[in-house]
């Protein structure tokens, strides 16, 4: 997959790792970006960073009416990059019903339906690619973050069934394995954090460099080491934290 002159949708464009992937698209040489925010108040400033290339966008993932005029505005789009994304604290049988109906919602639900919407305009266009940012515990859970990781873990079992059904329009499906990287999810969060400018850049490299799985900070490349030579004792590991 290939940045230069692509026309990209980027989802929760406003902050933290959208907002640097919107930039790093800009840097790679993206002849338009979509920046997709749930809020208009939060537009102006995005627009603001390239008003010639950058495209705000108001969408709510979860909204199938705002999905369905999205694709039909942004028709000229060849890479598609799920980024919306919530995080509940809490362990699963603390947590009340209402955080996973949130976190499936737009972790799981909205990946799903923005897919869906986009398919046909990807395939029309070529095929292009779609980036699912997950998360490093969809592959071992922490129990504080019970909630999240079941709707990531679902995500990224979601993100294996899309690579298969859309290879047939040759549309490829990238997944993104963050460790903790320092945005507003993990505010007050004491440990290391990766700054979200180092996660874009490196997701763009591992788009294209056609790399189906990213790991794409220092926390998830080692863990992912780790986890494939004994996923148990990551497991045990996580479980313990």
């Amino acid at each position: 997959m290939k940045i230069q002159n692509s026309v990209a949708l980027v989802t929760g464009a406003n902050r933290g790792i959208g907002k640097a992937l919107v930039e790093a698209l800009l840097s790679g040489g993206a002849a338009r970006v979509y920046a997709a925010v749930r809020n208009a108040s939060s537009m102006e400033p995005i627009a603001a960073m390239d008003p010639q290339r950058i495209i705000p966008l108001e969408l709510d993932v979860t909204d199938a009416t705002q999905l369905s005029r999205a694709a039909a505005r942004a028709t000229d789009v060849t890479l598609l990059i799920n980024n919306a994304g919530v995080l509940d604290f809490g362990k699963v049988l603390d947590s009340p019903i209402s955080a996973f109906e949130r976190n499936f919602d737009v972790n799981f639900y909205g990946l799903l339906g923005t897919t869906r919407a986009f398919a046909p305009v990807l395939k029309t266009n070529g095929g292009g690619a779609v980036v699912n940012l997950l998360t490093l515990v969809a592959l071992a859970s922490m129990p504080g973050l019970g909630v999240y990781n079941a709707s990531k873990a679902a995500a990224w079992s979601l993100t294996q069934s899309l690579r298969a059904d859309l290879a047939e329009q040759g549309t490829r499906v990238f997944g993104v394995f963050p460790g903790a990287i320092d945005t507003d999810m993990l505010r007050g969060v004491e440990m290391a954090k990766t700054a979200p400018e180092h996660v874009a850049r490196e997701v763009i490299a591992g788009l294209e460099s056609e790399q189906e799985d990213i790991f794409p900070d220092p926390m998830s490349t080692q863990l992912y080491g780790l986890w494939k030579a004994d996923h148990k004792a990551i497991e045990r590991q996580f479980a313990a934290m």
